[in-house]
């Protein structure tokens, strides 16, 4: 682990992680392009790239102590309750959700950073009382935290933002010591809340697309398709791919939001299995060397905390996986690192610098 009175940045930057990160980036960026070169979107990508970059190092360099003090909590959940209000009110749509915010030419998506946000709270508020996790008022206290910034997003509506920030708060609370009894009881209000919403909140889309998962015969050129276009562009990669630039689901756009929703299908078509095998192997390292970041924080709020970026990543990894082959509804989600996007992109340096930051915080 770094030294707690290590001043420099670049010393504390985990190098096989990034290391890791270089080819995961680059595959997205080699896939963004192949299908578009006329476009401006490569361009774009690696602008976002470029202040991700500037982003992380600026992170690694902080104390974070600040983020334990009450205060800080509380004007940052605040704060991202307003945006995500402001998205409703005043915000602009893009695949059905509206959850942008366009400032002149620049579109932020105010539920990417609301995720590392609540991640700060949660291990803030766990911190103080992870020897009281035996009390199910605290489940439920930051339950309730979790279900403000989830319910905002699922208004707009993002099924797939609002289940990973569901997932942050579960794993978080394993983490942090819930009894298995506790584990039971919030499974049983999960499967109540789903149905709540099936009846209450989902919109007739994303009711379509739950149904056609679970048959999608029954509407294969509507709500169906993207799901099924996904998995003949997975399908037809094979062993080895068709090349780079010769992905047709793609390049002939029969694939839908190659570029972002369905990269990892766009990528599989090029690359095939041995292509997809050794990127989840890249991002085994990149998921190992947060592990490792978290299990040796010095606090028991850098470990929450960077136990909460391991299941925020991992989340969107796998939901956006599970989408792309067919074994989960789509959701819209991004995939880590390579998808289009510098909302998403900046929020994943951003949790990175941050968790690398936190290994020089002092003992308290």
């Amino acid at each position: 682990m770094i030294s707690s009175h290590d001043s420099s940045g670049l010393q504390r930057v985990d190098w096989v992680l990034m290391l890791a990160l270089l080819p995961i980036l680059a595959a997205g960026l080699v896939t963004i392009h192949s299908f578009g070169p006329e476009s401006t979107l490569l361009y774009r990508q690696l602008l976002w790239v470029g202040v991700s970059f500037l982003g992380f190092f600026a992170a690694t360099l902080g104390s974070y102590q600040f983020l334990r003090r009450r205060g800080v909590a509380v004007f940052l959940f605040v704060g991202t309750i307003v945006a995500l209000l402001l998205v409703a009110v005043a915000g602009s749509s893009s695949g059905g959700a509206q959850s942008w915010i366009n400032l002149g030419g620049l579109s932020i998506q105010p539920s990417a950073p609301a995720k590392l946000i609540l991640i700060a709270v949660l291990a803030k508020y766990f911190d103080r009382r992870h020897a009281l996790m035996h009390n199910f008022r605290h489940v439920l206290v930051s339950g309730v935290y979790t279900a403000l910034i989830s319910g905002i997003v699922l208004l707009q509506p993002d099924f797939g933002s609002a289940m990973i920030i569901a997932l942050i708060w579960f794993g978080m609370v394993i983490v942090a010591g819930i009894p298995f009894r506790h584990i039971l009881s919030v499974l049983v209000i999960g499967a109540l809340s789903l149905g709540l919403l099936w009846m209450f909140i989902f919109t007739a889309e994303q009711k379509e697309r739950i149904t056609t998962f679970v048959n999608p015969d029954t509407n294969i050129q509507q709500a169906g398709y993207n799901a099924n276009q996904a998995m003949i562009a997975v399908g037809s990669g094979q062993i080895l791919g068709k090349g780079v630039g010769y992905g047709t689901q793609s390049r002939l756009e029969f694939l839908p939001e190659y570029e972002t929703d369905f990269v990892l299908a766009a990528f599989s078509e090029e690359w095939g299995f041995v292509g997809v095998c050794l990127l989840l192997l890249l991002y085994g390292i990149v998921f190992w060397r947060i592990y490792r970041l978290a299990r040796t924080g010095e606090t028991s709020f850098e470990r929450l905390f960077g136990a909460g970026v391991f299941v925020y990543l991992l989340s969107d990894l796998a939901i956006h996986t599970g989408v792309n082959t067919g074994l989960l509804p789509i959701t819209g989600t991004t995939m880590p690192f390579m998808s289009y996007g510098g909302s998403h992109l900046v929020t994943e340096f951003l949790a990175l610098g941050v968790l690398m930051g936190m290994q020089r915080l002092p003992n308290v």
